[in-house]
């Protein structure tokens, strides 16, 4: 890098002729970037091809049932003492949005590129959240497992019904290509650009982002990645993820009434929350020394809220707090990617995001907050319980009746797959796509029938 600042916050991205759009006249994306599985023209000339890609997500019907499907909060479990709304999956993904785009653009990012990512990185969940995800992987254990990032990457390539092709020879049945995004605005929403047990560390990792079936369209993702690296512009899909709902699920938790802040100058308290983060969000090497002292930083901030009431006082110092452990989060990352890699356009696979251990350790105290506080209530863990039950007894009731019970565009697919394991998949296809609320209804239509 020649450490030259870009002259332009809004990055490259091409036309769909191949012409360069750019305030600075450099280019950061190249042909096969902007190349689509299935070609085809632009109706608006003069679009780039990653605002193309972000209108398509934006308006897809997948990104509008997220609005039914759980954060943290359940919809509807609010506590009634407070006048606020919890996050549901849509609002996450929206916020998670802008935190990407403001902090991809000041790196150089194509800033459509890296929002789209951010509005696609949560499509593939089921509904109940985390809790459906791991119901679903054990119903599907047989097929190829599931996990809510090879889910996205299957709809997007896949279910979400956008564009058709025919086969190669241009003959034969229509095939879906999904939304049809650019193999720059894919790879970007990758998270975990392996598949099953092809974790580069850990082979018993649950994490995985394709399901054997997707792997046509995954290869071609990545034909030019370099091995299992994830692409910068899903690098900062990613930390503006964990920024966005760290800092929004202790919002929340406050709002519910969850969260007191004053346990967290409790002792006994402050270790049960470090014994959650060592478990599940930080670092592996961190110690509790450490976590303590990254909760005291932000405990000695002059912005933290060590209070809420739900007064307008209230209601504005804490939306205040969380701009600040936002911006905080990111000029952090920011700064050290541009002290590594210098001021020009970081792009692909031209650069690592660098976030300092520092705020890692912070980003992973805030999440061990929510979890102990706001997770870990006995209520939520009857919830969870059953919202597991609904979820297998669902699964068993499809299997029985299917096609039956399914929505018209997975009866077809039904229909149409080779084995009873292509089956299967459409059968976790059709429940992932549900909604909170619909997936209960449909549990209660089929089982009621059965019964």
């Amino acid at each position: 890098m020649d450490g030259t600042a870009p002259k332009a916050r809004e990055t490259t991205a091409r036309t769909e002729n191949g012409t360069a759009r750019s305030a600075s006249g450099a280019e950061a994306y190249d042909a096969a970037a902007i190349e689509r599985w299935a070609p085809e023209p632009d109706k608006r000339p003069g679009r780039t091809a990653f605002q193309r890609d972000r209108a398509r997500v934006l308006h897809s019907a997948a990104l509008r049932r997220l609005a039914g499907k759980t954060q943290v909060v359940t919809p509807g479990s609010r506590n009634p003492d407070w006048d606020a709304t919890p996050r549901n999956r849509l609002t996450h993904s929206l916020e998670c949005a802008q935190v990407g785009r403001e902090l991809g653009a000041a790196l150089g990012c194509d800033p459509d590129l890296v929002e789209a990512a951010c509005l696609s990185h949560d499509l593939g969940h089921p509904p109940f959240g985390h809790n459906g995800e791991q119901a679903l992987n054990e119903f599907a254990r047989d097929c190829g497992g599931f996990e809510g990032n090879a889910q996205s990457l299957r709809l997007l390539a896949r279910l979400e019904p956008k564009r058709f092709v025919r086969g190669a020879d241009g003959t034969g049945e229509l095939v879906s290509v999904g939304l049809n995004l650019t193999r720059a605005a894919l790879d970007a929403a990758t998270k975990y650009p392996w598949p099953r047990g092809g974790h580069p560390k850990d082979p018993d990792s649950r994490k995985f982002g394709v399901y054997e079936d997707d792997r046509a369209v995954f290869d071609w993702v990545r034909a030019d990645a370099p091995g299992r690296r994830t692409c910068f512009e899903a690098q900062v899909m990613d930390w503006s993820d964990d920024v966005a709902y760290s800092v929004h699920d202790i919002e929340d938790g406050l709002h519910a009434g969850h969260i007191d802040p004053s346990c967290l100058l409790s002792e006994p308290e402050r270790q049960d929350v470090f014994a959650v983060a060592r478990e599940r969000y930080a670092p592996a090497d961190t110690d509790p020394g450490e976590l303590a002292e990254a909760l005291d930083r932000l405990l000695a901030q002059e912005w933290w809220p060590s209070g809420y009431d739900g007064s307008a006082v209230a209601q504005a110092r804490l939306k205040d707090a969380t701009s600040q452990l936002i911006g905080r989060f990111c000029l952090a990352a920011e700064a050290a990617t541009r002290a590594a890699y210098g001021g020009g356009r970081l792009t692909r696979y031209g650069a690592e995001l660098v976030v300092p251990r520092r705020s890692r350790v912070e980003c992973a105290v805030l999440k061990a907050v929510a979890d102990r506080y706001v997770m870990q209530r006995a209520e939520q863990e009857l919830l969870r319980a059953d919202q597991r039950v609904v979820v297998a007894e669902l699964a068993e009731a499809l299997t029985a009746r299917a096609p039956d019970g399914l929505d018209p565009q997975f009866q077809a697919l039904f229909q149409e797959a080779a084995d009873d394991r292509a089956r299967k998949r459409v059968i976790v296809d059709q429940i992932a796509s549900l909604t909170d609320a619909s997936a209960r209804s449909l549990h209660a239509r089929l089982t009621t029938a059965a019964g």
